[in-house]
C-alpha cells in the first residue's frame, strides 16, 4: 500500500526536527537494583540524545538532509548536543541558547542482564520555545517536518507553517501535554507507544485505540509501537501490522523509538510504500539497539539495506 500523501521535493532539506534534546547519563548494572539498597555501576557514559534530535542523526545518517531546531542552556552540554549535531552534518542555524538555562539531561539506567532501561530525566523551563520565536523559514526549508509536541503552542504553530507550505507532519509523542488535541488535528502521522495510544484513546484494546485516534483528530495515519511485537498502524481504513526484528546484538534499548521514527521519515521520504517503511523504520530500531546510547547504534543506509537483505533470507 502506497502513501496518497503528496511530498514536495523541492527542498533544501527532507527532514527538519523540531522538539527535544538532552545530553544522557547512561549507567550500567547487572540488574535494577530493589529500593534502599546498593548496587555496583559497571559502566558510565554521557552521551547526546534526546527524542528529536536523535531521529534528525538517525534520518543523516540513512542519507537524508536533516536540520534541528530546539534550545539548549548556556553550558558545556548545550555545546556539546550542538557540536554532536553539527558532526552528524545536520544543519543547527535554528537552534537557540537560553542563557543562565540548564541543557536538558537524563540519567538512564540500563540493566545488563536484559537490556531495558528506565530514564529520570530534568528539563530546565528556559530552554521552552514560545511561538514567537520561531522562524517560518526555519520550518518551510523542508519536505516533512518531525516533532515531538513538548512545546505545544510552537508546536502547533510549525505544523501550520508546514501544512501551508506543502509538507508532511509526523510527531513523536509519548506523553499526553496540556493543549494536545489542539496540536493532533495538524498532523498527518501519528506514532506514539502502545501505552500512550490507549491512554489517549481510553480503550485497552489496540486496534480499537488507534481507530479513535484516527477519528477523532484526523491523522491520516496512526501507528503505535509495540516493543518485541514490532508496530501496528491504521490508515484509510486498513491496519498494517510489521514485526519487529532480533537485534544483531542487545546492548541497551535507549532510543530505539526515536530510530523507529528516523526510519519512518526515511521511507516516506524515498517513496516507500506504507509495509516497506514500517519494515525499515523495525530493522532501524533494532539496529540502535546494537551499542550503548541514544544514537551509536543508528545504522547507515547501506548497513540498513545489508541487515534487510539478510533478514528476508
Amino acid at each position: 500500500m502506497n502513501f496518497s500523501l503528496n511530498i514536495p521535493r523541492d527542498r533544501e532539506f527532507d527532514v527538519v526536527g523540531f522538539g527535544l534534546n538532552a545530553v544522557d547519563h547512561l549507567v550500567t548494572i547487572p540488574r535494577f537494583p530493589s529500593f534502599n539498597t546498593k548496587v555496583r555501576l559497571t559502566n558510565h557514559q554521557q552521551m547526546s540524545g534526546g527524542q528529536v534530535s536523535s531521529a534528525m542523526v538517525g534520518a543523516r545518517r540513512l542519507g537524508l538532509n536533516a536540520a534541528y531546531i530546539g534550545k539548549v542552556g548556556y553550558d558545556n552540554e548545550g555545546r556539546m548536543l550542538i557540536e554532536s549535531l553539527q558532526n552528524e552534518g545536520i544543519d543547527c542555524n535554528g537552534v537557540m541558547i537560553a542563557v543562565g538555562a540548564k541543557t536538558q539531561g537524563a540519567v538512564i539506567i540500563i540493566e545488563q542482564f536484559s537490556g531495558e532501561r528506565t530514564i529520570l530525566w530534568y528539563h530546565d523551563d528556559q530552554t521552552r520555545i514560545s511561538p514567537e520565536e520561531l522562524r517560518q523559514e526555519w520550518i518551510t526549508r523542508a519536505r516533512v517536518l518531525h516533532i515531538d509536541g513538548f512545546d505545544t503552542r510552537a508546536a502547533i504553530q510549525a505544523a501550520q507553517w508546514a501544512h501551508e507550505a506543502g509538507m508532511i507532519v509526523t510527531i513523536d509523542l509519548d506523553t499526553v501535554y496540556p493543549g494536545i488535541d489542539e496540536l493532533l488535528p495538524h498532523v498527518d502521522c501519528l506514532i506514539t507507544s502502545q501505552g500512550l495510544a490507549n491512554e489517549l484513546a481510553g480503550s485497552m484494546e489496540e486496534r480499537s485505540a488507534l481507530q479513535t485516534l484516527n477519528q477523532r483528530y484526523g491523522c491520516y495515519l496512526v501507528a503505535m509501537t509495540q516493543g518485541s511485537r514490532g508496530a501496528l498502524a491504521f490508515v484509510e481504513g486498513q491496519f498494517i501490522a510489521s514485526s519487529a526484528f532480533r537485534p544483531p546484538v542487545l546492548r541497551d534499548t535507549t532510543g530505539a523509538g526515536d530510530a523507529f521514527r528516523a526510519g519512518f521519515i526515511y521511507g516516506l521520504c524515498k517513496g516507500l510504500s506504507i509495509e516497506e517503511t514500517m519494515r525499515a523504520a523495525n530493522a532501524v530500531a533494532a539496529l540502535q539497539c546494537r551499542e550503548m546510547g541514544a544514537r551509536d547504534g543508528l545504522p547507515t543506509e547501506k548497513e540498513l539495506s545489508a541487515f534487510l537483505s539478510q533478514a528476508k533470507s
